[in-house]
């Protein structure tokens, strides 16, 4: 199947999503990854504010490059997810709805996403440039010491995924 999705639908729409369907995304996505991770679960253990709510939140698993004058971002492809796996159940459990990445995922991640009905979602590796004109607004929102790493907010249009893990426990990696 495939489906058009905005961001805002996406916990509604998780418990139909199969493992293999296509979904077309638009809407507000963060990026995140291994330090900006590290930073964000430390502000949950402290108590502190977070860089955005992750309630029904999307993460994209990315380090994009400056943006070419005239165009929102540079090249804003995949990175291999599993580096945010020890990270990733604390996130779902407080709410995040979707993870966009490349690869497989451990069995800790599979059974957050499960318990929390989420979703974790492919983009295609190696086609940032491509991926990048799906993407129409980039804003750093957080920790921008870490560069190409700090936390973004982007705005994607008609951004094309493949469900790779669903709530039911369906894993592309698996079959």
């Amino acid at each position: 199947m495939e489906y058009v999705l905005n961001t805002s639908q996406l916990r509604e729409y998780a418990p139909k999503l199969m493992a293999g369907d296509r979904v077309v995304l638009s809407g507000t996505v963060y990026t995140s990854r291994d330090a900006a991770h590290k930073r964000i679960v430390n502000a949950i253990e402290n108590g502190e504010k977070l860089p955005y709510d992750l309630t029904d939140a999307v993460v994209y698993y990315a380090g994009p490059t400056p943006a070419p004058e005239g165009l929102a971002i540079g090249s804003c492809g995949p990175t291999t997810s599993s580096r945010m796996d020890v990270f990733a159940p604390l996130l779902l459990d407080k709410g995040l709805v979707a993870m966009v990445g490349k690869g497989e995922r451990n069995r800790e991640v599979c059974d957050a996403i499960i318990r929390n009905k989420a979703v974790y979602l492919c983009a295609i590796g190696g086609a940032g440039a491509l991926a990048s004109k799906c993407i129409k607004k980039c804003e750093v929102i957080a920790y921008e010491d870490l560069g190409c790493e700090s936390v973004k907010r982007l705005v994607f249009d008609s951004f094309p995924l493949t469900v790779a893990i669903d709530c039911s426990g369906g894993n592309i990696f698996e079959r």
